[in-house]
């Protein structure tokens, strides 16, 4: 079914209103994780691994995964 002119201005409404606010809504975020490493910089080895960085566990507590020392 298609929209009609009315449901079709308030989409392009709303989609301006969202592609105007994303930027702001991405500095708030960065903002957000840059502040939560400097308050809990521990949390910096799981966040790695969750994102597949270089620096996470691999297995069972092993760093890239080397064997334990």
């Amino acid at each position: 079914m298609p929209l009609t002119p009315d449901q079709r201005r308030r989409r392009d409404r709303v989609e301006l209103i969202i592609r105007l606010a994303a930027p702001g809504l991405n500095l708030v975020l960065a903002a957000g994780e840059r502040l939560s490493r400097i308050v809990d910089p521990s949390d910096r080895d799981q966040a790695a691994s969750q994102t597949g960085g270089a620096e996470g566990r691999t297995s069972a507590g092993d760093r890239r995964g080397t064997s334990p020392r």
